[in-house]
């Protein structure tokens, strides 16, 4: 099904893949500026150096869950207006279930700012932000940045990125955007998928290929091959979301006649540009698909790339469930709780509890007007199972329910819901205590559905195809694969009714009005002042994770939590609370001594600084309080898989985080952001490092080390009275990071610049 392509390998026409040694008749170096990517990235690239890139983006998108805390900091780094397209969705944070009016306040905040600054402001409930970036703002050759990791508008022709909101901030006040250049895979497709075959069965297939071993990571993903041009629009997008879980930095996909009749079909045919890859195009690596033998897949807890054969796991369920259970104990040995799959083998099947079809992946016209076929061969009601489906815009839900599939699906017992991205992160339906959930969404990490384990609960989520969800669901519940539902369907051509946008979505764009009062709700609040970095730093350990991953969603739950995003003091209590519930209380009582320290409270500071003297350091506390700063630390293997978020970073700085300790970061962009907010980004080679939670790290002469461009940091390590020397390593730190990790942080920084 899936084969890896290792080294650099060439691509031929588009039609055939070939290795080095084989002649071509051109250079390795002329072959790398055949693909598609080198070609958009030259067209954006402002640096002159195509090594070392800044990149001017054509477009960019935030939305409820981050434009607030990106909207401050930019204000506070001197935004005048958008010189480019900027668009701000509310599809995150839409049903005001928790923070009381905090979330009706955010739109009316972002609604004022679009008006001051020249904003596209699209209301809640009318589509998710990367449904919208698709249908209306992005264009073939092109580049947009957006504040959400599942940014991926490839099909269209579009290299795009979702980055951390300080990156958002450079863009927003005519920054570039610092990018080395990338390494570039090639994923080649040929043949042609089965009918019951959907995108996320190839999706799966792929992030199983490649997620554990590195791969992607990265690294631009470029979809070529004969295989393309038999895709849907909708099938293409629902594979390109998903690319995210491979943890590849983006994608771009070759263009045909049906992305041009994609953009005839939105009012935007001057958007399209054939795309595809020279004659020869060489590439780092080949991901080789053939799309005949995907089957229906299924991605058990806790990752997309657990993934499965659906008859495999219906023939076989003891076992691999047994494998999962094993993995809950391991995810959840601090909660006293225990996930239990066993329950749901039943002499009819596996009985599943819920399923959702939701958000930027699953929410098409495609893929719910074939849910409804595949019902309507149906003779089995819902009954106590949950089908939940989020038409991912107005549009797409208005030519649904114009075709008679909506109201169909609704009498046989679906609940049809408004364009919403919180099933994917738990700000929406989430299952009970105990529930298998099945979903065609992006992510099934660990409580991203919305249990809390620090209560007792646990829930599991499994990632299927809507063509399988719609399987089991008109099965009575029992886990079923498509190919049960084997059949040809030609669905309708779809017309899409731009009215639904027009009358309700504020287009600012050229047109601001700096007149106009920011609308500020009693819950928006700005970021604290931060220090700059000082001479020296004492840290304490806040935090020890020796998971192989640490996923944004374990640093800063999602869900609930977000109803506080404009406030980061209150977001920040919720900082590791389900993974290290002692995490906020041990970083605030560090905090306290920093506070001290900047208010001139020698007694106080004193406290703190009394572990020095284990050193023979007997500076006296006046100079210490003016070199040496107090902070706390984090230790994560690999922390920031998933979401782009920044409060992932940002709420340890709230609560003082001066630095991150790891083997490496999951993503580019958690690194990002982490630096962007002025903490530093170590990393440590050894897995087995001796480093204890209330263990202190003492870093003298940082600034100086940081200033001078030093890849390696000499600390001392204190406990119990006893030292011992750690050399840290703090590589690949730009020029322009250095200057925000010593101002100490990207707001800081511009505040000082301007």
């Amino acid at each position: 099904m899936i084969k890896l392509h290792e080294g650099r390998t060439y691509v031929i026409n588009n039609e055939k893949i070939a290795k080095l040694d084989e002649q071509v008749r051109i250079t390795p170096d002329e072959a790398v500026k055949n693909t598609m990517t080198y070609a958009i990235l030259e067209k954006h690239n402002t640096s002159g150096n195509m090594k070392n890139l800044q990149l001017k983006f054509d477009s960019m998108g935030v939305y409820d869950n981050t434009y607030v805390g990106i909207l401050q900091t930019a204000r506070a780094s001197g935004l005048k207006e958008f010189d480019i397209p900027c668009v701000f969705t509310n599809c995150h944070n839409c049903l005001c279930a928790v923070g009381g009016t905090i979330n009706a306040d955010v739109h009316k905040y972002a609604l004022s700012a679009c008006q001051k600054y020249g904003g596209i402001y699209v209301p809640p409930h009318q589509a998710v932000i990367h449904q919208y970036m698709r249908e209306m703002i992005v264009k073939s050759g092109d580049m947009s940045i957006v504040s959400d990791s599942h940014t991926r508008y490839g099909t269209q022709g579009s290299l795009s990125i979702g980055e951390g909101g300080p990156e958002l901030v450079k863009q927003m006040i005519g920054k570039g955007y610092a990018l080395d250049y990338p390494k570039v895979i090639a994923v080649f497709f040929k043949g042609q998928p089965k009918s019951y075959v959907g995108p996320m069965d190839v999706a799966l297939n792929i992030i199983k290929a490649v997620f554990k071993n590195g791969f992607v990571k990265n690294k631009v993903l470029e979809f070529v091959g004969p295989g393309v041009e038999g895709l849907s629009m909708d099938f293409r997008n629902g594979i390109d979301t998903m690319t995210t879980e491979s943890t590849c930095l983006s994608s771009i996909w070759t263009t045909d006649e049906k992305v041009a009749e994609y953009f005839t079909i939105h009012g935007r045919p001057d958007a399209y540009k054939k795309m595809k890859p020279g004659s020869v195009a060489l590439y780092d690596g080949v991901i080789e698909v053939d799309l005949d033998k995907v089957v229906p897949s299924i991605a058990l807890p806790f990752h997309p790339s657990n993934v499965y054969a659906i008859d495999d796991v219906i023939a076989n369920p003891k076992d691999i469930f047994a494998e999962v259970e094993k993995e809950a104990r391991r995810v959840f040995e601090n909660n006293n709780i225990e996930l239990n799959l066993m329950d749901k083998i039943s002499k009819d099947g596996i009985k599943v509890d819920q399923g959702v079809v939701a958000g930027c992946c699953a929410g098409s016209f495609e893929n719910i007007y074939l849910m409804n076929k595949i019902a309507e061969k149906s003779q089995k009601r819902l009954g106590d199972f949950g089908l939940n489906v989020y038409p991912a815009s107005q549009p797409i839900m208005y030519e649904l329910n114009k075709v008679g599939a909506l109201n169909s699906l609704i009498e046989k017992g679906t609940r049809i819901k408004t364009a919403f991205c919180g099933p994917c992160f738990g700000a929406g339906d989430t299952p009970g205590n105990n529930d298998f959930s099945i979903r065609h969404t992006t992510r099934n990490f660990p409580n991203r559905e919305g249990s809390n384990p620090a209560t007792g609960q646990i829930a599991s989520v499994a990632l299927m195809d809507a063509r399988s969800i719609a399987a089991t669901a008109f099965n009575g519940g029992i886990l079923t694969s498509a190919k049960d539902y084997s059949f040809d369907v030609e669905v309708p051509k779809y017309e899409f009714n731009d009215k639904v946008y027009k009358n309700v979505v504020y287009n600012g764009f050229g047109n601001p009005k700096p007149e106009v009062e920011m609308v500020y709700g009693p819950d928006i609040k700005d970021w604290p002042e931060m220090e700059a970095l000082t001479d020296n730093l004492l840290l304490k350990v806040a935090s020890v994770i020796r998971d192989e991953v640490t996923t944004t969603d374990e640093l800063i739950p999602s869900g609930e939590t977000a109803s506080y995003r404009s406030n980061p003091y209150k977001i920040s209590e919720f900082t590791l609370i389900r993974k290290d519930p002692n995490y906020v209380g041990k970083a605030k009582a560090t905090q306290v001594y920093e506070k001290a320290r900047i208010a001139n409270d020698v007694e106080k500071a004193a406290e703190y600084y009394e572990v020095l003297k284990t050193l023979g350091n007997e500076t006296p506390v006046e100079q210490l309080m003016k070199t040496t700063g107090i902070g706390s630390i984090l230790y994560a293997k690999r922390p920031g898989d998933g979401s782009a978020r920044e409060y992932a970073a940002s709420c340890q700085k709230v609560l003082g985080g001066l630095a991150n300790i790891c083997i490496e970061y999951a993503t580019k962009r958690y690194r990002s952001n982490c630096i962007n907010w002025g903490m530093l980004p170590f990393t440590y080679d050894d897995d087995n490092i001796d480093l204890m939670v209330d263990d202190y790290l003492y870093l003298p002469n940082i600034r100086s080390l940081v200033a001078e461009g030093a890849t390696e940091v000499e600390g001392i390590i204190i406990r119990n009275g006893e030292t011992r020397n750690i050399v840290l390593k703090l590589e690949n730190v730009s020029e322009a990071e250095r200057e925000v990790l010593l101002a100490g942080s990207l707001i800081n920084f511009y505040k000082d610049e301007f």
